[in-house]
C-alpha cells in the first residue's frame, strides 16, 4: 500500500491508497505549519474599520492661502513658500518648497495674461454686454486645470507615498464673503494592513 505525507497544519494528513482506489486519511500530530490557509470567521468581521472612523483620526488639513498682491477670480498670483510646522517629519522642507515653487511658476506664467484680458474685458464690457469677460473666465479655468494637473503629478510622484494629498480647493475668505482658491494638504488615513483583501 503506497502512502504519502502532505503537511497542512500542526496535524499532517497521511493518505493511504487502498486496493479499490479509495483514499483513507489518518492524522499525524506535531508537523510544521507551513502551507495552511485558514478561512476568516464571521466574528472577525466586527473589527472592520470604516472610512469615516479612519478620517476621524486624521489631523486637520493644512491650508495654504494665496500670498500674492493680485487675485483674479479668487486665484492669487503666488502661494507662500514658508514651511508649515505641522508637516515636520512628514515631508522635507526642500521638497515642500520645490512643489510650491512649481505652482508659483505656473501662476507666474498664466496670471499676467489673465489680468491683461480682464482689463480689456472691463473696458469693453459695456459695448459687448459682458461677453468680453468670457476669455478671462476661460483662461482662469485653464490655469486652475493646469494647477490641478501639476498637483496630481506631485501627489503621484511623492506625496501619496508619504501619506499626503495636495489639492486646489475653493474656500470662503475669513475676512469677507468672497471665495478664494487655496492649496489643501490633506493627511491620508492609514489603513490596517494586517487584514487580508
Amino acid at each position: 500500500m503506497p502512502f504519502f505525507l502532505r503537511p497542512r497544519s500542526r496535524w499532517c494528513v497521511l493518505h493511504v491508497r487502498a486496493p479499490a482506489t479509495d483514499v483513507m486519511s489518518v492524522l499525524v500530530a506535531n508537523m510544521a505549519d507551513f502551507d495552511t490557509i485558514y478561512e476568516l470567521e464571521d466574528e472577525e468581521d466586527e473589527h472592520v474599520v470604516s472610512d469615516e472612523h479612519l478620517a476621524r483620526y486624521c489631523p486637520e488639513p493644512v491650508v495654504m492661502r494665496g500670498a500674492g498682491y493680485i487675485t483674479v477670480f479668487g486665484l492669487s498670483n503666488r502661494f507662500d513658500t514658508e514651511f508649515p510646522s505641522v508637516l515636520t517629519g512628514k515631508v522635507a522642507p526642500e521638497e515642500f518648497k520645490t512643489s510650491i515653487s512649481r505652482v508659483n511658476a505656473c501662476l507666474k506664467k498664466n496670471l499676467p495674461v489673465n489680468v491683461k484680458w480682464l482689463l480689456c474685458g472691463c473696458l469693453c464690457c459695456c459695448c459687448t454686454v459682458g461677453c468680453s469677460l468670457w476669455p478671462v473666465i476661460c483662461l482662469n479655468k485653464r490655469t486652475r486645470r493646469s494647477i490641478h494637473k501639476l498637483l496630481e503629478w506631485e501627489n503621484n510622484r511623492l506625496y501619496h507615498k508619504l501619506g499626503l494629498h495636495w489639492k486646489l480647493s475653493k474656500r470662503k475668505c475669513e475676512s469677507s464673503n468672497m471665495m478664494e482658491y487655496v492649496i489643501l494638504i490633506e493627511f491620508l488615513p492609514k489603513y490596517p494592513i494586517f487584514r487580508p483583501d
